[in-house]
């Protein structure tokens, strides 16, 4: 579970929620059913025409999905379990992988890779293969997150200048004046919630996966085809060092020596 995700998407409800909650508690004035219409039918019938529906079909619950539950990948950890591994095949083969307990799933399987004895060429374009597809879907979940939140706050502005056409074609009937008015404050209201509190937060937290997975992934590929070179485990660390900043680099180069 992603804390920041979850605790920033709470902070964000429970902001509004506290704010009208000081104006009196009336939520029932803050819901208009042709607000909601216009903001979540709008926004959703542009980004249909941006997308093919297949890619939204899959990229919006995989993309809520990574947004929430996917764990940071520490490169230095990485360079660590790599660099075991690689111990371990240098000492014991590669058949001693197979009762070796990997954390990461891409990890292992580049380690088994290596135990079932399959050449350099398969293991680099199988597992580069797997990490650009992994990362063309996180880039479809953060493309459409955005394009909602794109269109949110535009639908917004439709919904506030259909409300107020409304209220001025109906001056001469006082009852009409009040729906039109909610009409046209609470479409921009929704489309600033919609744009603000979810949608580009999440898209941005995904472009930011997506950056830390394609390092990540990387990392992990030439640590495989090292040890796959039957490199030495002193040797595998250095070279993946260069993935770390540099404070980082210092520190795990100390911890080595």
């Amino acid at each position: 579970m992603d804390l920041a995700t979850a605790v920033g998407l709470l902070g964000g409800i429970a902001t509004v929620f506290v704010l009208i909650m000081i104006d009196g508690g009336n939520f029932a004035a803050y819901f208009d059913k042709h607000a909601v219409i216009v903001i979540f039918g709008g926004a959703t019938a542009a980004t249909m025409m941006r997308f093919p529906f297949s890619t939204i079909a899959h990229g919006l619950p995989m993309g809520l999905r990574y947004a929430f539950t996917m764990r940071a990948i520490k490169p230095r950890d990485l360079i660590e379990e790599i660099t075991k591994i690689a111990d371990v095949v240098r000492k014991s083969g590669p058949m001693a992988l197979e009762s070796m307990e990997i954390s990461d799933p891409f990890l292992a399987q580049g380690a088994r890779y290596i135990a079932d004895g399959y050449d350099r060429e398969f293991i680099r374009d199988t597992m580069e293969r797997d990490r650009d597809n992994f990362l063309m879907h996180l880039d479809e979940g953060s493309k459409i997150y955005r394009a909602f939140g794109d269109c949110a706050p535009a639908w917004g502005m439709i919904g506030t200048i259909l409300g107020m056409v409304t209220m001025f074609a109906n001056m001469s009937d006082p009852s009409k004046l009040g729906p039109a008015m909610a009409t046209a404050l609470l479409a921009t209201l929704y489309g600033a919630l919609l744009a603000n509190a979810i949608t580009l937060p999440l898209a941005d937290k995904l472009h930011m996966k997506l950056e830390e997975e394609d390092v990540s992934r990387s990392l992990i590929i030439d640590g495989i085809l090292l040890i796959r070179d039957a490199k030495s485990s002193s040797l595998v660390r250095e070279m993946l060092i260069a993935y770390l900043p540099h404070n980082h680099r210092e520190d795990l180069s100390a911890e080595a020596a």
